[in-house]
C-alpha cells in the first residue's frame, strides 16, 4: 500500500477562529489582497483586525464563480498594489480566485499560462505568496484542496490550476460564519460536501486516510443537513456541516471524485443560467449512484439510439468490492445497519425533493446540449475516479433524467 496525504499548512476550526486570522496574517505580510464573495460587508471585521495589526487590506469581491477574466484582473490589481500576502474570504469562489491570485504573483505571468485543457498547462514551480483560507460556507472544501476552479466563458467550460502550491499555508475553518447562509445555498452547499465525501468513499483508488475521514463526514451530513436548513442558528448542525465540507476538500484532494463531478464540471461552464457548482452536484448526485450501481451491477445498458459501445461489464470480486462500499454509504445515510445500496439512493433522492434542489432544466440545459456535455465529461479528470467506466449513453441518461 502507498498513498500521499496533503493538506493546508495549518488547520484551525472552530466557533469564533476567524478572529485568530488578523494576528496570523501579520505574521505573513503587510500589504494583502482580500477577496471576499458577493456579501463583501460580511468581511468588514476582518479588514478592520487587519488594519488594527499593521496590515493594509485591498478588498476585491467576486460576483459569482470566478472567471479567467476576473482572475487576470485580481492578479494585475494585487501586483499594481504590491501585495505579499492574499487572503480569501467567502464561499469556494472566492477561496479559489485566491488561490489562483497566490500562485501567480509568486510564479509570474497570466492565468492561461498554467491553466489546463483550454491554457499552456505550465506547471507552477513556486511556492505562492502566503495564503490564508476562509470559507463563509460549508461545501466546497476549497480550503483544503490543490486545484482553483475558473470559468472561461468563451470555451464555455470550467478548468483548473493544479498544483500542491495551491494548499493554503493557513485555513481558518469557523462554522459561526456560515450562521446567516439561507436555506437554499445551505442546500446546495452540502449536498456538495456529501457529494464530495461519498465520491471518494466510492472512487477506484481510496486510501485508508480518506476512507476515515469520509465515512466521519458523511454521517455528520446525514445527520444535519436538513437541521441546519431549518434552523441556520443550530450550532451543532452547522459544525457537523463545516467538518464535513472540510474533510471532503481533504478527501478529494487525496483520493479521487467520480462522475457526478465529471458532469459537474461541464455544466457548470455550458450552462446560459449560472449554475451554482453545489446545486448541479446536488442535482446529479442520486442519479450518478443509480447509474454506477446499474453498471456495477452488469445491468443491460440503457437503450438509446445512438452507437457508443456499452462499457465491459467489470470482475466479478473488483465490483463487489465497489458494491461493498456503496452499502456502506448506504449504512453511514440512513443509520440502518441493515441499509443496502439502493436504501442509500432513496435517501438522497428523498433528501433532494424535500430541500427542493432544482432540475438542470432551471438553467437553460436541454436535449441538445447533452452531446457536447457527455464529450466535455468523458475528457474531465474527475472522471477517471468513477468507480466504473459508464458509457455516453449512460451519461447521457443521468442527463436526461436530471433535466
Amino acid at each position: 500500500m502507498r498513498f500521499e496525504f496533503a493538506t493546508a499548512g495549518r488547520v484551525l476550526f472552530g466557533p469564533g477562529t476567524v478572529r485568530e486570522a488578523a494576528p496570523a496574517a501579520a505574521e505573513l505580510g503587510r500589504r494583502a489582497l482580500v477577496v471576499t464573495g458577493s456579501a463583501s460587508e460580511r468581511a468588514a471585521p476582518l479588514l478592520a483586525d487587519l488594519r488594527t495589526r499593521g496590515v493594509e487590506a485591498i478588498a476585491l469581491s467576486v460576483v459569482g464563480e470566478p472567471t479567467t477574466h476576473t482572475a487576470s484582473a485580481a492578479v494585475e490589481s494585487a501586483r499594481e498594489a504590491a501585495c505579499d500576502l492574499v487572503i480569501g474570504f467567502g464561499g469556494g469562489s472566492a477561496v479559489d480566485l485566491g488561490k489562483a491570485v497566490a500562485a501567480i504573483l509568486a510564479n509570474g505571468g497570466e492565468p492561461l499560462d498554467y491553466l489546463e485543457v483550454i491554457g499552456r498547462g505550465r506547471p507552477l514551480t513556486r511556492a505562492s505568496v502566503p495564503f490564508l483560507a476562509i470559507p463563509t460556507t460549508a461545501g466546497t472544501g476549497s480550503e483544503v484542496t490543490r486545484n482553483a476552479v475558473l470559468v472561461s466563458p468563451q470555451h464555455r467550460v470550467k478548468v483548473s490550476l493544479r498544483s500542491a502550491h495551491l494548499l493554503p499555508r493557513l485555513a481558518i475553518v469557523d462554522p459561526e460564519l456560515t450562521y446567516a447562509l439561507p436555506p437554499d445555498v445551505t442546500a446546495a452547499t452540502g449536498l456538495d460536501a456529501l457529494t464530495q465525501l461519498i465520491e471518494p468513499l466510492v472512487c477506484n483508488s481510496p486510501n485508508p486516510m480518506t476512507d476515515a475521514l469520509c465515512r466521519d463526514g458523511i454521517a455528520r451530513a446525514a445527520r444535519s443537513l436538513r437541521r441546519a436548513c431549518e434552523n441556520g442558528r443550530d450550532a451543532t448542525a452547522r459544525e457537523d456541516l463545516a467538518l464535513a465540507s472540510l474533510f471532503g476538500g481533504m478527501a478529494l484532494a487525496n483520493a479521487r471524485l467520480g462522475a457526478v463531478h465529471g458532469l459537474a464540471g461541464p455544466l457548470g461552464g455550458y450552462a446560459s443560467v449560472p449554475a451554482p457548482h453545489g446545486a448541479l452536484c446536488a442535482r446529479l448526485l442520486p442519479f450518478v449512484l443509480e447509474a454506477n450501481l446499474r453498471a456495477l451491477r452488469g445491468a443491460p445498458p440503457i437503450p438509446t439510439t445512438t452507437t457508443t459501445a456499452p462499457s465491459p461489464t467489470p470482475a466479478a470480486a473488483t465490483a463487489s468490492a465497489a458494491l461493498a462500499r456503496f452499502d456502506e454509504v448506504a449504512r453511514l445515510l440512513t443509520g440502518r445497519a441493515d441499509a443496502r445500496a439502493d436504501d442509500g439512493v432513496a435517501w438522497v433522492h428523498d433528501l433532494c425533493a424535500a430541500l427542493r434542489i432544482p432540475p438542470l432544466a432551471s438553467y437553460a440545459i436541454g436535449e441538445a446540449d447533452l452531446p457536447a456535455l457527455v464529450r466535455q465529461a468523458q475528457s474531465a479528470s474527475s472522471m477517471k475516479g468513477n468507480p466504473v467506466p459508464l458509457t455516453d449513453d449512460d451519461l447521457a441518461a443521468v442527463l436526461r433524467a436530471a433535466m
